[in-house]
């Protein structure tokens, strides 16, 4: 039998790995897809973004239940949370999901190799080898074999980045062990105001736990917009989470039951004890142990460094995703770049991919959705901005749903008009934002925003005053 030669070798099945793997073969490329674990579908489906979005959903219709009578719904006081069904739920929707990736990998002929991928240096010929280990990660529980392929993407991901000294365990927590929870504790610390933190902080206030925040920066979710920062702070005490900005953590140990940590703030130092704490200061690439040393990859900060077709500095050789200098650590920002590597190996029409045209969504209560410049981001880049901002309050919409936290913000350029970012935090702003991402994307104006009929009654409607206010002319404010 002929020594099969992949068109293309993809190492990592997360979004970014397994959209390429699709793309490739709708090109009809020959594809592998390289994955060390039994499961395709990687941090996201199976301990990020599908898990953690199902439980807020719970978390959500929980809520609604506690204002039942508002809605004229009555004799649902004796309500009772069963978890191990919310777990359960959870768990098959991300089983459904991982099978269905499965199904897309036959349907697009593409080969999954169940194994660790190593690079082993640059080609030879014009052809590349990646050496697959089996389980025990090098080799020490079983054999390995070497794929071949003319191309290779690396889309090996990112892990939880973990406080120095610490250790995950049934008490200090990362996106992973707090998912798997076999019952609710009572108290709950996290470390980190980004978008993982305040989206636990919310499922588990949501359900009844003690959460107190701690952040080290003055601000929370600190890649926003300041007055969108400021309004989930409010809203995030008003709900009874405790947020403390500019919060050093000094110290975490072991109680007898639980956990104390220590933090400063203002430089007074407070000790405060809980069940457990979750650790969410971010996620570091996953390039050690790649060998990425032995070809040419060049890395920053551990990040792989490429151009905009997602090539690296080793000719044949791709990155994608998580591991990819410069560019959002987000699941839709990979599957496109993997859409954008492959095109460009099968010499198809591709854009690049713009970080200013990738959305953040964040799922808490309320939702958090954004793209572009910040109003400060924009100051600083020298425009002379032009802003709007409409209130949920004012949205029927939201009234009807009952869901009035929150605004609208559009940030434009005061001469030419175009939008340079658009900020909503408040219901469905993570489904609201891509209407905003359009707009950019085809260099839209406020103006022209502003003149583009919405549906009534619609949340999105509240895009269109917003837009309306930048002019000082919104109909319902």
């Amino acid at each position: 039998m002929p020594e099969t030669i992949y068109d293309v070798a993809i190492v990592g099945s997360g979004p970014a790995g397994y959209t390429a793997a699709i793309r490739a073969g709708q090109y009809g490329l020959k594809t592998a897809l390289i994955e060390k674990e039994d499961v395709l579908g990687g941090t996201c489906l199976h301990v990020g973004c599908i898990p953690t979005k199902a439980l807020l959903f719970n978390a959500e219709l929980w809520d609604h239940l506690k204002d039942a009578k508002e809605f004229g719904i009555e004799g649902v006081e004796a309500r009772t949370l069963n978890w191990p069904a919310v777990q359960k739920r959870r768990q098959d929707i991300v089983n459904k999901h991982a099978k269905g990736l499965q199904l897309l990998m036959r349907k697009n002929k593409v080969d999954v190799i169940q194994g660790y991928g190593r690079l082993t240096g640059g080609a030879k010929d014009g052809i590349h080898t990646v050496e697959v280990f089996t389980e025990g990660g090098g080799g020490a529980a079983g054999d390995n074999a070497y794929i071949k392929a003319k191309n290779i993407i690396v889309a090996t991901g990112s892990e939880a980045r973990m406080l120095p000294g610490l250790e995950p365990d049934t008490r200090i927590l990362t996106n992973i062990e707090i998912l798997s929870l076999n019952a609710l504790p009572k108290s709950l610390v996290i470390v980190g105001a980004g978008a993982v933190g305040m989206e636990f902080a919310s499922i588990y206030k949501s359900f009844g736990v003690d959460v107190t925040v701690l952040e080290m920066l003055p601000r929370v979710v600190p890649v926003e917009d300041e007055e969108i920062s400021k309004e989930l702070s409010r809203v995030y005490r008003k709900r009874g989470i405790n947020v403390f900005t500019s919060a050093k953590v000094d110290k975490i140990e072991k109680t007898k039951d639980g956990i104390a940590v220590t933090y400063t703030v203002d430089g007074k130092a407070t000790k405060l004890e809980a069940d457990k704490i979750l650790i969410a200061i971010g996620r570091r690439p996953r390039t050690d142990n790649v060998n990425l040393e032995k070809t040419k990859i060049q890395l920053d900060r551990g990040f792989v460094k490429v151009d905009q077709w997602m090539q690296t500095d080793e000719p044949g050789i791709y990155a994608i995703g998580d591991i990819v200098a410069g560019l959002p650590q987000l699941a839709h920002a990979g599957g496109m770049e993997g859409m954008v590597a492959v095109a460009k190996i099968a010499g198809k029409y591709a854009k690049p991919v713009v970080p200013g045209r990738v959305p953040n969504a964040t799922y808490c209560h309320p939702e958090i959705g954004s793209i572009g410049l910040t109003e400060a981001k924009a100051k600083e880049a020298g425009y002379q901005v032009k802003v709007g901002k409409f209130p949920f309050t004012a949205n029927s919409r939201a009234s009807i749903v009952g869901s009035h936290e929150g605004f609208v913000k559009i940030v434009s350029d005061a001469k030419f008009g175009e939008i340079l970012g658009v900020h909503i935090i408040g219901p469905q702003a993570t489904e609201i934002i891509s209407e905003a991402v359009v707009a950019m994307e085809l260099e839209a104006t406020a103006e022209e925003l502003a003149w583009t009929i919405h549906a009534h009654p619609t949340l999105a409607e509240a895009m269109l005053d917003g837009a309306n206010s930048v002019f000082g002319m919104a109909i319902n404010a």
